[in-house]
């Protein structure tokens, strides 16, 4: 019987699926290993052949975890709530259950073909009322929870009402908003109840206050900033502003310190470390104050600064254009200026305006500031290279020492003040981190270190200024005005947010007519009838962000029914945290952030035993697309006729490349009944062959619908076998690197199954397996390949196996080897790349029918590498003439010996007179005559 990829493949899932073959307890004597892939959004279109690439490297890991004695948890989900399937809702009229249920459908099957030893009974999906459950209860502990800064954790706010019943805001240090109260206790306990929940959202980790965000009236929602480009939205590319909402946030920022810190403790890509650390951008320096004296002696305009020392350099204020302020300093005369350029700076996104460090605009507010320590009048403008979240949204502008602030002052004709009168000591030209400063104010002649401690003691001593640590990170923008996605658990009372009750959850998705916003402006929950907590109160019209449900559901996996907590305490011991995550690179902002985040606050309640969720992590690399072309004929006046000329012609003719599926290629051949199928404007089409033939040009491109060039894995199975998809796809390259597909080379790896086959059978395809003893170079085939798949596996290295395991098959062909235990082994080591076929033949070998999975990874004996012969190169004169093979225990007076009493030398020596024999042991003889 021939290799017959289909029914094997379909029995086994069948079989694996009956007996639960993956299922995996809470509990074990084993060490545990916990894998982790970031679940897909599932979408309409399905699985194309590169979005499996990291769920294959995840399974064969799992696979040979198992072989080596580990209690593996490999669950898989979906992160099913998305704009996608409310964007077709609002074009259909479908409800975006409905979509998404057969869109998961689509994706199980995909999943299953594939053959994946996932655990299915621990399957999740975030849209689910008993997954959404727990996030909402999640969001119900970080409302009532706030940061205390002098035990560096999360606490409940019952600690913090305790403390200001005592204390009043005295020796509070807390993560808080700028505008919090200073009172006494007697002031707290006047204070309405209305006045004290009001202060308490300024401490709370999730909080609704007033903030400028990303709107995108398109998509009538609010979006983070990693879900803008180039000042659209990244899915449908629609125009998104800035626009100032009441808006739900979360106090990320109270973990800055401890997320760079847990970076130096997790085994992550570089490049992903690096832009987190970029991303929460810690910046040592001093906060200073400069008073605004048409406000009143007593207001001011605080900056934050790296470079204090600077600070006698300064030639403007200059505010973010959303600053709460600039309504307040802008004059009547500059009214028009100023709110014509705060309207232009709402049309680009805060990461336009960071990028865009050469274009220069700005406006003058026709307002001063006075500065600390010169009392000099200074100019106070507005510029959006200036963002309102990130210091105080205003800055000094130092245009002697800093390259934006003297663009910017060139421009507008401001004076370049240097920072020093005259040159520096120690031969420095300019004020730099060297050298000492002169005419300087009070830094004469000091050193940087030296200025940066004498100015902030001098602001410091007149109340002007203080040393101060900020970060670029904002938090987090908790809420997004569509109907997809969780429900918020709050309802409002007296205008102030109220926490439903934890036996209320889940707070369902309501149902509404239609899933656009209300004709009033109200997100889409404005529409649900009647829908009111208790019948009075009015709930929270938003919904979570996508990110809400993926910040801890690899937490879920771990008891994945249980109704009565996100997870046992005895699961999340257990399992503790992931110890190899795989998935893609754009998530390091995003989702890897705020996933660290939510784990952080949790293991501060004491609900999970770890800092950091994912101990490894590993991003997978893109499989490109291979595009194909065809090459359309044009006339005379450039229009497309409808001959087309094959590849290797085409320079012959004027003509436009069209791409063309590559589903009806083969080879770069083209179907030409199929291509004329292709549109119905192809139907006449007409040929330039070569040698009979149409070859199609090609080239690398990212997969896409647009361009033909997605391929189906359900195709390939079909033609070749699952076994077949994935050792190709490990084959491809490196895991982490991105390839480009060929469909072309995937017959290499289905010859190489079906020559595995062959080894278990004799040549008329009968199953034959030999009880003999095993020679030695068929156990050093065997021992090379159990050696080489566990050391590229340990380190990520699939693509090498690959090769190892063709080179292994081949050898054990050369020798006619089909012993039971060589096979045997080979089977266990095959498992994790190619588990279809391996059940097969490991049950044909007359083992146990799905033990495989679980059996033990062969140990690699080191002494069958060890060679034992070697074969000698002979040389007659320097003229290389033979091999001859001989014991390397032989000395060399034992080796000239065996290789003159061989036949063959002697008829090379003709039976001339040998004047010297030159042996170099385990090298080469060489015969002089």
């Amino acid at each position: 019987m021939d290799y017959q990829h289909k029914a094997i493949e379909e029995k086994w899932q069948k079989f694996w699926a009956d007996n639960h073959t993956f299922r995996v307890d809470n509990t074990s004597e084993k060490p545990k290993y916990y894998i982790l892939d970031m679940f897909p959004y599932p979408s309409g279109a399905g699985l194309h052949v590169g979005h499996p690439l990291g769920y294959i490297a995840s399974d064969i890991f799992a696979r040979y975890k198992r072989l080596k004695g580990f209690n593996v948890l490999h669950p898989m989900g979906y992160d099913s709530f998305g704009l996608p399937a409310e964007q077709y809702a609002i074009q259909t009229g479908q409800h975006p259950a409905v979509t998404t249920a057969a869109n998961i459908e689509r994706y199980r099957e995909q999943l299953d073909n594939i053959g994946f030893s996932f655990d299915w009974e621990r399957e999740v999906r975030t849209s689910d009322p008993a997954f959404y459950k727990w996030t909402q209860w999640i969001f119900t502990q970080l409302f009532d929870a706030w940061y205390n800064k002098a035990n560096d954790r999360a606490e409940p706010i019952a600690t913090l009402i305790a403390h200001v019943e005592t204390n009043g805001s005295n020796g509070l240090l807390a993560v808080s908003d700028e505008d919090t109260a200073i009172f006494t206790a007697a002031q707290w306990a006047s204070f309405s109840e209305e006045q004290q929940q009001r202060e308490l959202l300024k401490y709370r980790l999730a909080y609704l206050r007033e903030s400028t965000v990303n709107w995108c009236p398109a998509l009538g929602t609010v979006l983070a900033n990693d879900e803008v480009v180039n000042g659209v939205s990244e899915r449908g590319g629609y125009p998104v502003v800035q626009k100032k909402m009441m808006q739900w946030s979360m106090r990320i920022t109270a973990y800055a310190e401890r997320l760079l810190n847990g970076l130096d403790t997790v085994d992550w890509p570089d490049p992903l470390v690096e832009m987190q650390r970029n991303w929460i951008g810690k910046s040592i320096g001093a906060s200073v104050r400069f008073t605004v004296p048409s406000l009143g002696d007593d207001q001011y305009i605080e900056v934050f600064t790296t470079r204090v020392d600077t600070i006698y350099g300064v030639n403007a204020l200059v505010l973010a254009p959303e600053n709460e302020l600039v309504n307040q300093l802008t004059t009547p005369g500059q009214r028009a200026e100023v709110d014509a350029y705060v309207a232009q700076t709402k049309k680009k996104s805060e990461l336009d305006r960071m990028a865009d460090v050469k274009a220069v605009s700005g406006a003058f507010t026709g307002c001063y500031v006075v500065h600390p320590l010169t009392a000099k009048t200074i100019p106070i403008w507005i510029a959006d290279y200036v963002l309102a979240g990130y210091g105080t949204g205003a800055v000094m502008a130092v245009p002697s020492g800093d390259q934006r602030d003297y663009l910017f002052s060139t421009h507008f004709g401001l004076p370049i003040i240097p920072i020093s009168d005259a040159q520096q000591l120690d031969g420095q030209a300019d004020a730099t981190k060297e050298g000492r400063y002169i005419n300087s104010g009070i830094i004469n002649g000091l050193t940087y270190l030296e200025a940066v401690d004498v100015l902030v003691a001098e602001l410091e001593s007149i109340g002007a200024g203080k040393a101060t640590i900020n970060y670029r990170m904002r938090d987090a923008i908790f809420g997004r005005q569509r109907y997809w996605g969780e429900p918020v658990p709050v309802y409002f009372k007296d205008g102030l947010p109220q926490l439903i009750e934890e036996g209320e959850l889940p707070l369902i998705l309501p149902e509404v007519d239609k899933y656009l916003p209300t004709e009033s402006g109200e997100p889409p929950l404005g529409r649900a009838k009647g829908w009111k907590y208790r019948d009075t109160f009015e709930y929270e019209l938003s919904t979570m962000p996508g990110w809400a449900g993926s910040s801890w559901y690899w937490y879920r996996y771990m008891d994945a029914h249980n109704a009565g907590e996100f997870a046992s305490r005895e699961a999340v011991n257990y399992w503790k945290a992931v110890d190899l995550y795989i998935g893609g690179s754009e998530h390091a902002t995003g989702h890897l952030l705020y996933s660290r985040f939510w784990n952080k606050f949790l293991k501060d309640m004491g609900y999970v035993p770890e800092e950091e969720p994912f101990k490894k992590l590993i991003n997978q690399g893109m499989i490109q697309g291979r595009s194909n072309f065809v090459y359309r004929v044009l006339d005379a006046e450039g229009k497309g006729t409808n001959t087309f000329v094959s590849h290797g012609l085409k320079d012959q003719y004027a003509t436009v490349a069209l791409h063309v599926d590559v589903n009806i290629v083969s080879n770069d051949t083209l179907d030409l009944d199929s291509f004329r199928q292709f549109r119905p404007d192809f139907v006449d089409a007409d040929f330039i062959l070569e040698n009979g033939k149409y070859h199609c040009g090609h080239e690398v491109e990212k997969m896409s619908k647009s361009k033909y060039n997605v391929v189906n894995p359900d195709d390939i199975i079909e033609q070749y076998g699952a076994d077949t998809l994935r050792m190709y796809e490990m084959f491809l390259g490196p895991l982490e690197q991105s390839k480009p597909w060929n469909t072309n080379g995937i017959e290499g790896v289905y010859k190489f199954l079906r020559k595995l086959w062959r080894l278990f059978h004799d040549g008329q395809g009968n199953f034959s397996v030999s009880d003999e003893s095993s020679s030695k170079a068929e156990l050093k085939a065997l021992h090379k390949i159990i050696k080489k798949v566990e050391e590229d596996i340990e380190r990520f290295s699939f693509n090498t196996s690959v090769s190892a395991f063709m080179i292994c098959v081949n050898e054990l062909t050369d020798l006619k080897c089909n012993k039971r235990g060589i096979l045997h082994d080979l089977c266990i080591v095959l498992h994790p790349y190619a588990p279809h076929i391996t059940e097969e033949l490991w049950t044909l070998l007359g083992n146990e029918p799905g033990k495989l999975s679980y059996a033990t990874y062969p140990a690699f004996n080191p002494d069958y590498l060890v060679e034992s012969e070697f074969a000698y190169p002979i040389s007659v004169n320097g003229k290389m003439r033979m091999n001859l093979p001989l014991s390397l225990s032989l000395e060399p007076a034992d080796v000239e010996q065996a290789v003159l009493a061989n036949e063959d030398v002697q008829r090379y020596l003709e039976g001339k007179s040998i004047r010297k024999v030159i042996v170099v042991k385990g090298r080469i003889v060489n015969i002089v005559v």
